[in-house]
């Protein structure tokens, strides 16, 4: 009798395993794709396609083309290469010029899927770096969409774009405008709402979402007039379009300094030459300068960027947000954002607090707020020093020291920007909605010795991980407490992208999240947060300086 009982169980759990749906060959625009199936648990797979192309092998500074199309069934079942780019230490270059493909990941029960919201992820990496591509570290891929596909019931698509040089190089003028690998995120969402229906999605229910970079480039596609009609929702990480390094307005001088590693003229020929001259090798002499200090912070390093091309974007950011007024919209920042930054452009803060004297420390303030505060003197100067300290007493810690560098860092760099975003958002909101994070999960180095002291809170790109549930994908490495806040960020991430509110949706959340427009709402996200964890009105008072006092100050010496 056991006999049979375990025999009608085999069948059964091998009937279950070959009668999940499966969408097989799929058509797009292009031809014929096939990925690949994988069961999940009883009742629950993933279709997975890798390396699907969204348009032609890109030209040299060219806008992407339409993919010509294949013959026969394309299997999409490895990654593309990511696009040509510097290693991390700016020694060799990586990757290919073909590199303009993307990866979908689609959440299947018994029975085939069908509109469900669509999830478009856009990479950072300081516009110079990165890829969704396979794995990141050893066989850890950052960006997998299956967690958030199966957690949430969405389909979730990564892309890629050019970077660096080929990617964002300009002169300034019409023979070399720039803004190629925003053309290039554009080319794939245009994509993914031509073809993601036959997938089971629903191209009228798109949401991009980034991180740092992407999070400017999601800021930015929302922006561009390029997009109406293609996006539904955006979710900004860490990044807008009016961070002060999303934007380069003197593209030239670098492309200048460009053309002349690569022995080509700085005349009125440089153009031309430039577009015959090897990738690789514009690759290499595209590469950015990593050395810093509080005089000369390394975000003024940060220069291809977006340029103000009278096309994509036609006027300054902050004048284009009429064109987001139907978006649904998130953007946020993590609670100490600009620690990797400030850690290298004051590399004290990450010391033992014994060994630094309390005065050089001051002087480190200082030099910092000199930097950011350049073009109003004096006066600049003074007053922010005198915002930043005035809650220290007569006799800060080192530690109230070294935590307001990295606040200053993080304000400049992301918290400002950011909230100014949400401002513009919702002033220029007719059916988009407007939501506001920090977020505050203590960075997991942090409190173990070097490299981070105890008191480093949420350090840049700290978020990724929880989003895209490594906590979940490789448990071993995470406790408890990281698998909740994984589980409260993507049910936030998919409901939003479902319904346009982050709180109601397929899947419960620990807290309300109000809007933005109800007194300058925001939501504290970490594994502790409850109730208590809504503020308002995210860092006033460094927020009116920035925005309101330091613009008043008469310039002294011109950006």
């Amino acid at each position: 009798m056991m006999a049979k009982l375990w025999i009608l169980v085999a069948v059964a759990v091998f009937l279950e395993t070959v009668s999940g749906a499966s969408l097989g060959v799929v058509y797009t625009e292009g031809g014929m794709v096939e990925g690949k199936n994988v069961r999940l648990r009883i009742g629950r797979f993933m279709d997975i396609f890798k390396g699907v192309p969204f348009a032609a092998p890109p030209g040299t500074f060219e806008k992407p083309k339409p993919h010509p199309g294949w013959d026969g069934v394309l299997k999409t079942t490895e990654y593309a290469r990511r696009c040509l780019q510097v290693n991390l230490i700016m020694t060799e270059t990586r990757g290919s010029e073909d590199c303009l493909y993307l990866n979908i990941w689609v959440p299947q029960g018994r029975s085939l899927s069908s509109g469900l919201p669509v999830m478009v992820w856009i990479f950072g990496g300081g516009l110079l770096v990165g890829g969704s591509m396979g794995a990141n570290f050893l066989d850890n891929y950052l960006y997998d969409g299956q967690e958030i596909a199966d957690k949430g019931d969405v389909i979730v698509v990564t892309l890629g774009y050019r970077v660096g040089t080929l990617g964002f190089l300009s002169t300034g003028e019409p023979d070399l405008p720039g803004n190629y690998g925003l053309w290039d995120q554009q080319a794939a969402i245009a994509w993914v709402h031509r073809n993601i229906r036959a997938f089971g999605g629903d191209p009228n229910n798109i949401t991009i979402f980034g991180e740092s970079a992407g999070g400017a480039s999601v800021s930015f596609q929302t922006l561009t007039p390029h997009n109406k009609g293609l996006i539904k929702r955006a979710i900004s990480q860490s990044g807008v379009a009016i961070c002060p390094w999303a934007v380069n307005r003197n593209p030239r001088k670098f492309a200048e300094e460009v053309a002349i590693k690569v022995k080509c003229p700085t005349d009125d020929s440089m153009a031309a030459c430039l577009k015959m001259t090897d990738p690789v090798d514009l690759t290499m002499a595209g590469t950015l300068s990593l050395s810093s200090s509080a005089d000369h912070p390394l975000v003024f390093n940060l220069l291809l960027s977006a340029v103000l091309d009278g096309d994509f974007l036609p006027d300054e950011p902050h004048n284009l947000f009429h064109n987001a007024a139907d978006i649904d919209y998130i953007a946020g920042i993590n609670d100490m954002d600009g620690h990797i930054f400030t850690a290298l452009d004051v590399p004290s803060i990450n010391s033992p607090l014994v060994n630094t004297p309390v005065c050089a420390v001051l002087e480190d303030v200082k030099r910092l707020l000199g930097s950011y505060t350049k073009e109003k003197g004096k006066a600049g100067l003074d007053n922010a020093y005198s915002t930043y300290t005035s809650t220290w007493g007569s006799n800060p810690s080192q530690e109230t020291i070294k935590k307001t560098i990295v606040e200053i860092g993080t304000d400049y760099i992301f918290l400002i920007p950011t909230q100014t975003a949400l401002y513009l958002h919702a002033s220029h909101a007719i059916t988009g909605r407007t939501y506001s994070y920090v977020f505050s999960q203590p960075n997991r180095m942090a409190g173990i010795g070097r490299p981070y002291p105890s008191w480093v809170g949420a350090d840049h790109a700290d978020d990724l991980q929880y989003v895209f549930g490594k906590p979940f994908a490789t448990p071993l490495g995470y406790w408890p407490r990281h698998r909740n806040v994984s589980r409260y960020m993507i049910s936030y991430w998919t409901n939003f992208a479902r319904t346009g509110d982050p709180n109601v949706g397929e899947n419960s959340v620990p807290v309300n999240w109000p809007e933005f427009t109800d007194g300058e709402k925001f939501l504290e996200i970490n594994s502790k947060m409850n109730k208590n964890y809504v503020g308002e009105k995210m860092r006033l008072r460094y927020v009116n300086f920035w925005a309101s006092v330091f613009p008043s100050l008469p310039t002294v010496v011109s950006e």
